[in-house]
């Protein structure tokens, strides 16, 4: 596996390097103290999984992110001393796939790891899976392919599991604890507002509605359901 951390500290890279050998053997980790010199390590080696601080002396995180995501949807876990929920709503809805405070354990960091990429290679699908096609929205599960009104659309690996397991019980009530048990994880099952950000990110890409949804449906207190899209 290949792993980019980005971070400024070298403590904190040595401790994320040290974490990798002990429990994750085979391992290949290189680093960057800067966002730019990051964004071009991402390029070139096309890593499993970013690590990645906000507090970056050329440039914040979240530019970094964004970068990120111009070009690749490669895995990001943010690693950063700033725990505010503005700053991890923002993150999550920007693409980031996880958020991680310092400090940090060893444990949690591998675990965290080891759950995002089960995310990304849970993914797969057999390639007879017919594509959804209603309205405006298609999507594409053998290649992972979603266009809304013609258009192509970007889904981090988190957004498009969301997704998939919504159409997938179309129509049918999905508890929160379903959503975040099945997407994320029995870790996960009472983080709600991890939830709720994702579903607000991908409304927004679906071109569904914030105020009114049609295609995502709330129901409150209970959970989400995925409702057919009328005809555009």
């Amino acid at each position: 596996m290949k792993v980019v951390v980005i971070d400024d500290s070298p403590e904190i890279i040595e401790v994320v390097s040290l974490c990798f050998q002990l429990r994750w053997s085979g391992t290949t980790l290189v680093s960057a103290s800067k966002g730019a010199k990051g964004l071009e390590l991402i390029e070139a080696k096309n890593p499993d999984v970013v690590i990645l601080d906000i507090g970056l002396p050329d440039m914040d995180g979240f530019q970094v992110l964004r970068e990120i995501r111009l070009f690749s949807q490669v895995p990001v876990i943010m690693l950063t001393v700033r725990g505010e929920d503005t700053d991890i709503a923002r993150c999550l809805e920007m693409g980031a796939d996880d958020y991680m405070v310092k400090p940090f354990s060893h444990i949690e960091l591998i675990a965290r790891v080891q759950a995002v990429l089960r995310r990304v290679r849970g993914l797969s699908v057999t390639t007879e899976e017919r594509p959804f096609v209603s309205g405006k929205l298609s999507v594409d599960f053998a290649s992972n392919e979603v266009m809304v009104n013609g258009k192509s659309v970007k889904l981090s690996a988190t957004e498009s599991k969301l997704l998939h397991h919504l159409i997938r019980n179309e129509g049918r009530l999905l508890s929160h604890e379903n959503l975040l048990t099945k997407v994320w994880g029995g870790t996960y099952r009472d983080a709600r507002d991890l939830l709720r950000v994702h579903i607000q990110h991908l409304r927004q890409k679906l071109g569904d509605s914030a105020e009114s949804p049609n295609i995502i449906v709330t129901e409150h207190g209970m959970g989400y359901k995925f409702a057919r899209p009328a005809n555009s």
